[in-house]
């Protein structure tokens, strides 16, 4: 379907591919490239069109060109595949489906898929729990640089989680996943940091984490933050107040937060 439609709709005659004068320049760049062939740009192409103000929202077509660069074996394309299995974006959700396409990717090297196949088997959604699979995939794409992995695989070392125990391995991850630019590890960083007495250093990974928080993050920053005297620095306290207040009432009443996350 995706090599007829590629034929059909997509492939630019004579070579050449009609410029879109609705689009910035650096998203132009990026269509022209997907409409020639080029893997990494379908894929970015397929994102913009899930998700953008520049063109309307089409998640069957994004499903195409992400389609189209899987069938040439490219990793991110099958976890964008997954993803949309995962969460019905232009295809009934179809969670052993997801599982295959995050599969594939892991096997292409794609440490988004590692990941993601990961959080599958963490939690045993779609597929059986398997504790001791999911942590073999976080610690690969952790030592590939993965940031998030890296987040999670430390908080197997703190918890001993299908592996021994070790809490200063678990903080050197929290520490390397917050220097990756992960929200969460640097919200886990930052805590470790604070009880250790170096308020100063977490405040500062609060902030950056911030920004980017889930209401998850911000709930448990929310209740980190508000035990520490004068709640840590007056100015965090009241941005993570007013970024609290846009979360619908559901996520704002958790039953008990927890530091880590």
């Amino acid at each position: 379907m995706a090599a007829y439609l590629w034929k059909h709709l997509f492939q630019p005659r004579r070579g050449a591919v009609p410029p879109s004068p609705s689009l910035p320049d650096d998203v132009e760049a990026i269509r022209q490239k997907a409409m020639k062939g080029h893997h990494l740009e379908q894929v970015l192409w397929g994102k913009v069109l899930l998700n953008s103000t520049h063109v309307p929202p089409d998640a069957t077509k994004a499903r195409i060109w992400f389609t189209m660069a899987a069938q040439a074996g490219y990793g991110p394309a099958h976890n964008m595949l997954g993803r949309c299995a995962h969460f019905g974006w232009g295809t009934p959700k179809d969670l052993l489906q997801a599982a295959d396409h995050y599969e594939k990717a892991a096997q292409l090297g794609d440490e988004w898929g590692r990941y993601n196949l990961g959080i599958l088997y963490m939690r045993g959604i779609g597929v059986q729990q398997d504790l001791k699979k999911a942590l073999g995939l976080f610690q690969t794409a952790a030592g590939n640089g993965h940031a998030k992995s890296m987040n999670i695989l430390a908080r197997f070392l703190e918890e001993g989680w299908e592996i021994e125990q070790d809490r200063a391995a678990a903080l050197h991850w929290y520490q390397r996943s917050a220097e990756g630019g992960d929200y969460r590890g640097q919200h886990n960083h930052a805590t470790a940091l604070a009880d250790s007495g170096q308020l100063e250093e977490a405040i500062t990974w609060w902030r950056k984490a911030l920004p980017n928080a889930t209401s998850d993050i911000l709930l448990a920053m929310n209740h980190t933050l508000g035990r520490l005297e004068n709640h840590g620095d007056p100015a965090l306290y009241a941005a993570l107040q007013e970024r609290l207040k846009t979360l619908p009432l559901s996520s704002a009443e958790p039953a008990t937060p927890t530091a880590r996350s």
